[in-house]
């Protein structure tokens, strides 16, 4: 009698709490639930009192639990949910704002960092409208959110002027600060609580600088030691940085790109947060305007570090000028597109067909394999048992569902790369990620008619395996 009771007063709960609005039941309903509880009580009151004070708590602890989560739960803090594509510069809200917030989509960005071409509240919310419209994600500048995180504390009003910018759902988080002293860190920390508390679950966004930084900039003795008090003092939901490597007949600084986002690894894996990297896209100071296999280094190059964002600079041609003057981002200035367009359109879509896949990794290891080198022994605690002579760039994974990951790259941007490998796995029993529909296929081989499998890497380029766990 006691469970056909607790039966009953739980279908009562049940439905009433699934025909509320607030999905909690009411006290009255409570109390009929209790009433029928008392039914039991005229039958084998002491042979089960012990069964019933037992039911009676777990029905308790239902009801609170119950109650508890079917309430809409807003995160305070900001979670990625999605692989991020975006940019520097923004283009600018005129005319013909429809037309390239289109052709952002087009290329297959999926998040717009404001800032440039939207400034104002007002110019905020079409900006928002527009990303909405095609399905794009935004990091937007509003001025007391900038202010906030310069002047802390002491820019309270303003801050408060921004809070009341209506919420929206294309607005992934806020853009509040570019390339931070260290001394700024407690006013930093000051407009995360602030965004927390009353932006729940969205992102403040602030970007660092990259390693070869000076003192002065960094405002601590190291680059490491920089990164850790952000983390420590800030604690931010997203690592970033920006950093440009030489690619030029005179310079090759892609070691020191590498070593930045080593950093950035170690640094989010410990703080067990997603980190982000902008890349150079076009020619200014020493640097060259980078090919598409250019491109396409820096990109893999980050995927294989465990990056879980992208960004390109810049979108938009910043004005001419001093540091600018050749023009040649992704657009021009008059809003033309470059070849970089293309380029980036093509990249792009490799990268969302992967990105579902590459949000459920964590890194687990990175290996470099120059030419000429002892592949065997560099790769022995990786999945990878022997691979032909090449210049390689190795990324390991673990994924969400206890599968392995390596993401191979070919590390040279002039060549390309046509490795046999042999994974400590049969061939069939290799998966890879098909960056033209992100399907799960199994391993593609190049060559069939060779031993072996075969893999074809473009310049710069690289491919994702999955591999049944250990």
């Amino acid at each position: 009698m006691l469970l056909n009771s607790l039966h009953r007063g739980l279908a009562v709960l049940k439905f009433q709490s699934h025909n509320s609005e607030s999905g909690i039941p009411d006290w009255k309903l409570l109390k009929q639930i209790a009433m029928l509880f008392g039914e039991s009580q005229t039958h084998g009151r002491q042979k089960n009192r012990m069964m019933k004070n037992s039911i009676v708590l777990v029905f308790c602890a239902f009801l609170v639990g119950g109650c508890a989560m079917s309430q809409r739960v807003v995160p305070e803090r900001f979670v990625q949910d999605q692989f991020a594509i975006g940019f520097w510069v923004d283009p600018p809200l005129d005319n013909r704002a429809s037309e390239r917030y289109r052709e952002i989509a087009e290329a297959n960005f999926t998040t717009v960092i404001g800032g440039f071409g939207a400034t104002t509240p007002e110019a905020v919310k079409k900006q928002l409208d527009l990303c909405q419209k095609n399905h794009l994600k935004a990091l937007v500048s509003l001025p007391g959110y900038r202010q906030g995180a310069q002047y802390g504390a002491s820019a309270l009003e303003a801050v408060r002027e921004s809070d009341k910018f209506p919420d929206h759902p294309a607005c992934w988080g806020f853009l509040t600060k570019d390339e931070p002293v260290a001394s700024e860190f407690a006013d930093l920390a000051f407009i995360t609580a602030h965004l927390r508390k009353t932006r729940p679950g969205r992102l403040t966004y602030i970007n660092l600088f990259p390693n070869y930084a000076n003192m002065a900039q960094l405002g601590a003795p190291n680059y490491d030691e920089h990164v850790r008090r952000f983390v420590a003092e800030v604690t931010p939901d997203v690592l970033s940085m920006d950093h440009y490597p030489m690619m030029s007949p005179h310079g090759d600084g892609r070691s020191g790109y590498c070593e930045n986002l080593q950093s950035m690894r170690d640094s989010s894996l410990q703080a067990g947060i997603p980190f982000w990297n902008f890349f150079n896209t076009m020619p200014f100071g020493p640097h060259y305007d980078p090919t598409e296999a250019q491109l396409r280094w820096q990109i893999y190059t980050s995927l294989a570090y465990g990056a879980k964002g992208i960004l390109y600079f810049c979108y938009q041609t910043p004005p001419p000028g001093v540091e600018f003057p050749r023009g040649g981002a992704i657009i021009t200035v008059e809003g033309r597109r470059t070849r970089h367009y293309e380029q980036a359109k093509r990249i792009n879509a490799c990268l969302k067909n992967m990105g579902d896949t590459l949000m459920k990794l964590t890194s687990t290891g990175v290996y470099r394999v120059p030419r000429q080198s002892n592949s065997r022994q560099i790769l022995s605690d990786t999945p990878i048992r022997a691979i032909t002579d090449g210049d390689y760039l190795i990324g390991t994974f673990r994924h969400e569902d206890g599968r392995r990951a390596i993401l191979i790259n070919n590390y040279d941007f002039s060549y390309t790369e046509w490795p046999t490998v042999t994974f400590d796995v049969p061939d069939d029993k290799v998966m890879e990620i098909d960056q033209q529909t992100g399907k799960e296929v199994p391993a593609i081989d190049d060559s069939p008619a060779v031993p072996g499998l075969q893999l074809s890497l473009d310049s710069g380029a690289g491919r994702l395996f999955l591999l049944p766990p250990r």
